[in-house]
């Protein structure tokens, strides 16, 4: 089995095979388009034998050579560059170009391809990926203003806390809009004026985040809602989760999912004393998405505070007793996912595995 290792870049993909002892048998460099594509699908299909792919960044830059090969029957594993990299470090000759990450890619797919996640088609979870991705920036940019009309509203009005108690509800943004300052001053008047710009701005904004999160709760509600089922996720989480997690059932067991999401603990055990710490690798969105679930079930779900309780009760810290529930949460994510699929997907992709 020949495994073809990708570095995709935002203009150049580098590509590199290696068969089963591990030798390079053939590189290729081209440009990141269709036609690019297109070509090095054709190179690939000269090389003897049957092949895998890995393309590292299989759902940032590598995204349309991703899917132009799965629309082409080819099994294509996503590559999180973390795992590359560990591969680089502890090579014989450690470096950094694109033909050895694409090396690194091939050599990383030709050890660990049954426990990669698999690339699938785009479906409706790449839908709700990009909308909870435009609701998360048009969130820090409302939270951009506010920290901008703060920081005007103290100059001209120190004492301003007493008119608006938050910058979220509507009348606070009515007000805004209709700010006036107390003094005279020529400074104030623009200072004013720019309160005013801003607040109206900040009302666009907001009303984007909830046309977002209500296309979102319709969507996640039509095919995702078994998610729900878990404390802590609402029908926004849930568009979240199925979000980063599809298209289709990429994790075969929840243990590749937990790894994936870098909830996997890592043991860290010295002197006869078992401790295990924080997993810093993985997708860091899930992973965030992840912990303020367990948040919630920690202050919410009485099962979930006495774990937490038990856990520490053992030793543990509170720390290591949340990385604990975390993992659990996973496990229960896993299950329910299985739920928003119907099991004719199932025959497919064990065809195509």
């Amino acid at each position: 089995m020949i495994a073809v290792g990708v570095d995709a870049h935002k203009r150049v993909h580098v590509a590199l095979a290696v068969d089963e002892a591990g030798q390079e048998i053939g590189q290729w460099t081209g440009p990141n388009h269709a036609v690019g594509w297109e070509a090095l699908g054709q190179w690939a299909a000269a090389l003897p034998g049957a092949r895998v792919w890995g393309v590292e960044g299989a759902w940032g830059y590598g995204r349309g050579l991703a899917q132009q090969l799965v629309a082409a029957g080819e099994t294509v594993y996503e590559i999180n560059a973390r795992w590359t990299a560990q591969g680089r470090r502890h090579a014989r000759k450690p470096g950094k170009s694109d033909r050895l990450d694409a090396r690194a890619v091939a050599l990383f797919v030709r050890q660990e391809a049954p426990s990669l996640p698999r690339v699938q088609i785009e479906d409706e979870t790449a839908v709700l990926d990009l909308l909870t991705t435009e609701r998360g920036a048009a969130l820090a940019e409302a939270t951009r203003l506010r920290n901008q009309i703060h920081a005007l509203l103290v100059q001209v009005e120190p004492e301003y806390r007493a008119r608006f108690r938050n910058l979220r509800s509507r009348a606070a943004l009515d007000a805004l809009e209709k700010y006036s300052p107390s003094g005279d001053g020529m400074v104030d008047e623009q200072r004013a004026a720019a309160v005013r710009r801003l607040g109206k701005r900040l009302r666009l904004v907001m009303s984007q985040v909830d046309e977002l999160a209500s296309e979102i709760e319709v969507r996640a509600a039509k095919d995702f809602s078994p998610l729900t089922k878990l404390c802590g996720v609402s029908l926004l989480t849930a568009g979240a989760l199925a979000g980063i997690l599809g298209p289709g059932r990429r994790f075969s067991s929840d243990a590749e999912l937990a790894a994936y999401a870098g909830v996997a603990p890592l043991e860290a055990s010295s002197a006869g004393s078992i401790r295990h710490r924080l997993n810093r690798g993985g997708n860091r969105r899930l992973n965030s998405v992840l912990y303020y679930i367990a948040l919630t079930q920690a202050r919410h779900l009485p099962n979930a505070r006495a774990y937490l309780d038990r856990r520490v009760a053992e030793g543990k810290t509170r720390r290591e007793a949340r990385r604990a529930l975390t993992r659990f949460i996973v496990r229960a994510v896993w299950r329910l996912w299985q739920e928003c699929w119907p099991k004719a997907m199932d025959a497919p992709q064990a065809q195509a595995a």
